[in-house]
């Protein structure tokens, strides 16, 4: 039996009149609400965000920076579910995208690839690849699952799972054959919004459920990873080789691969819960 979570719902919110007499009032107080929401379930990304930040301005005492990132993450990783704040199988869910993203750096970065590069010296490191550069991705996983939990997830005319695992499947593979194959992603994009034209998810941030279309949060995810993308390499997590000598901003055609990345964790995710859903439907409501 998973232990009791602290109550991270701020009842007060709920006793403000919600009525038409308060329809100003009610958005801004809902927005705020949402706002809080989303700031929750980037616990772990924001966290990361400001490690970067303070990588550059606190004594390390000969410890390599990336080293440094590694580290910490697993601190925080700790912290958070010691505090409750995520659950075990959130911790879970983010070891199996630090495992995702590691093979995706692992051939992106090889010498024969080069599509970026990460330029400090790492103990803590296989091959090209500096360990911390596998919780850059589990921050994607992380959001989605704790977004899920708080907010209430459910989808409404949701795609056959086997489809969607195929699609994903498809989308990781292009990750590395387009490098040698006709690159499938425009296609792959177009298959991804056919597949989820029917689907909505729908939240729940005070009272009233709310609805969105799955392709618009897919790129609405997507653009904000792309904007994260920018500040990680601006703090020098990693480069593209046209930032090898000066910082320029990533370019919006990475939001295309994000938006498909943001698919495959999307379905790890959805996946996952409808799994435990099956499995083990008498632990309570919410299987994250």
């Amino acid at each position: 039996m998973m232990p009791a979570e602290p109550d991270w719902n701020f009842p007060f919110l709920y006793s403000v009149p919600m009525g038409m007499g308060f329809p100003i009032r009610s958005a801004i107080l809902e927005f705020a609400m949402f706002g809080i929401q989303q700031a929750r379930a980037c616990v772990f990304a924001g966290s990361f965000f400001a490690l970067l930040f303070l990588s550059h301005h606190l004594p390390l005492f000969g410890l390599a920076r990336y080293d440094f990132l590694f580290l910490s993450a697993i601190l925080i990783q700790i912290l958070l579910y010691a505090f409750k704040l995520e659950t075990w199988n959130e911790v879970k869910v983010i070891f199996l995208f630090h495992i995702v993203g590691l093979a995706l750096e692992l051939y992106k970065t090889s010498p024969g690839i080069g599509s970026w590069s990460y330029p400090e010296e790492a103990f803590f490191k296989i091959a090209t690849v500096p360990l911390f550069s596998g919780f850059m991705y589990a921050a994607v996983g992380s959001y989605i699952s704790l977004s899920w939990r708080y907010m209430r997830l459910s989808l409404e005319h949701a795609p056959n799972y086997l489809l969607s695992v195929g699609l994903s499947a498809l989308i990781y593979l292009n990750f590395f054959t387009h490098h040698f194959l006709p690159d499938l992603r425009y296609a792959l994009m177009l298959l991804v919004f056919v597949l989820f034209f029917r689907t909505r998810v729908h939240f729940t941030v005070l009272k009233k459920p709310r609805w969105m279309h799955m392709n618009v949060a897919f790129l609405l995810i997507a653009f904000f990873i792309w904007i994260a993308e920018n500040i990680s390499t601006y703090f020098g997590a990693w480069k593209y080789p046209d930032q090898i000598h000066e910082w320029t901003v990533v370019g919006f055609g990475k939001i295309g691969s994000w938006f498909l990345l943001v698919i495959i964790s999307f379905i790890i995710v959805a996946y996952l819960k409808h799994y435990r859903q099956k499995s083990r439907p008498a632990e309570g409501s919410s299987p994250f």
